[in-house]
């Protein structure tokens, strides 16, 4: 039993688990003295019994608020690396994006941290154009077509295929394999021929050559290489977690996607749960809002509660309440009443918006406790008359 673990019990407190492993590591390491450590764990008791709830305050309408007011005043800036063409949505437009759990952000994004051993410049580099989608039409020095052969003629660029690690082997191979019979490669060109002598088949040929993918992760268009602090990270313009964890030289703990979405899909809702809350508080923060942590994370467990990520609308969670007062004060009003009415759903008023519509007392505040205080003065004269 560590001291502070001791000290917990000794007065009485119940602390949660992640406090007291955080309490233990700075008195490891050695950012907490011991002759202090009493007087430290008395304030962080206190903290934390002021930060507990009291009994029946309306934490949904807190958070509501505590989120919308400062999302209101976000400027719909976004984020711009330095010497790049890739912008990032942030800003309101972000905020909007999470809440409703959209199948694709507008920009999405990886952001990938190297392990200690390709933590270099060079070596990051070399990962980025690695990691990077690598297409026929990007290692093309010209593109021509034949008209008279139907033929659509590729000339390669020697240094774009070195920069890129692609050997002209590997060119072959992958050629034959996609255009088996129809492609042939004479020194640094590659000649492609048309299934059908049409101008339209010609057409067609040439764009599908272009888009022929010949390394790297599909779906990463871009990839930037930033230098943070000590470490040197790798920003994505496109996003495919799978293959990118596959990739040697990944500290796959530190990376992470926009896309909540594919978290859910690739790791489960637990992950997706946390990624809502990481992208929400990192949207506020790039826009210099601080928001409670508490507040936000009572919007991401509503939002995962059945198991699933949902949107905060009426494809979501308002549209999926038990109550349908509820959800047809929120949008489709008669659509709700009519099914309702339809399949014969009994409303049970239990929560605040149907009792505020039946004008009956919510279940919140004062309106939870039922007594009846004994001597009360009212109640004495009562008594006293009925006597």
């Amino acid at each position: 039993m560590s001291e502070i673990t001791e000290l917990l019990e000794k007065k009485g407190a119940n602390m949660p688990y992640s406090i007291v492993r955080r309490l233990e590591r700075y008195l490891k390491e050695g950012l907490i003295k011991k002759k202090y450590l009493e007087e430290i764990v008395d304030q962080v008791i206190k903290a934390y019994d002021m930060a507990k709830v009291e009994p029946g305050e309306g934490v949904g309408v807190i958070a509501a608020q505590s989120i919308g007011e400062p999302g209101t005043q976000m400027m719909m800036r976004t984020k711009h690396y330095a010497g790049t063409a890739m912008d990032v949505t942030r800003g309101l437009p972000r905020l909007i994006e999470i809440f409703d759990a959209r199948r694709t952000p507008k920009t999405p994004m990886m952001t990938i941290y190297s392990d200690k051993e390709h933590n270099n410049l060079e070596k990051a580099e070399k990962l980025a154009h690695a990691i990077k989608e690598t297409k026929i039409k990007d290692v093309a020095a010209n593109i021509k077509i034949n008209f008279m052969k139907y033929e659509v003629i590729i000339e390669l660029d020697k240094q774009e295929l070195s920069k890129r690690g692609l050997t002209h082997s590997k060119m072959i191979d992958v050629v034959h394999e996609k255009f088996q019979g129809r492609a042939s490669i004479r020194e640094d060109k590659v000649i492609f021929k048309a299934p059908k002598k049409t101008a339209a088949s010609l057409q067609k040929l040439k764009e599908e050559v272009q888009h022929t993918p010949l390394a790297g992760v599909k779906g990463v268009s871009y990839v930037v290489v930033q230098k943070e602090g000590r470490d040197y990270v790798l920003y994505t313009k496109g996003t495919n977690l799978r293959d990118v964890l596959e990739f040697k030289g990944i500290d796959g703990k530190r990376t992470r996607s926009n896309d909540i979405r594919e978290i859910e899909k690739l790791f489960g809702v637990e992950a997706a749960r946390n990624a809502l809350v990481h992208e929400t508080l990192d949207t506020l923060k790039e826009a210099g809002l601080k928001v409670d942590p508490r507040h936000v994370t009572l919007v991401s467990d509503t939002m995962c509660v059945d198991g699933e990520v949902k949107a905060i609308g009426r494809h979501g969670v308002s549209g999926d309440k038990a109550s349908v007062l509820a959800r047809a004060s929120f949008e489709e009003t008669v659509k709700h009443l009519l099914k309702a009415a339809a399949y014969g759903e009994e409303d049970r008023l239990k929560g605040v918006v149907e009792n505020i519509i039946v004008g009956q007392v919510i279940a919140l505040g004062t309106g939870i406790p039922e007594l009846i205080v004994k001597g009360f003065p009212a109640l004495k004269n009562k008594e006293s008359k009925e006597k």
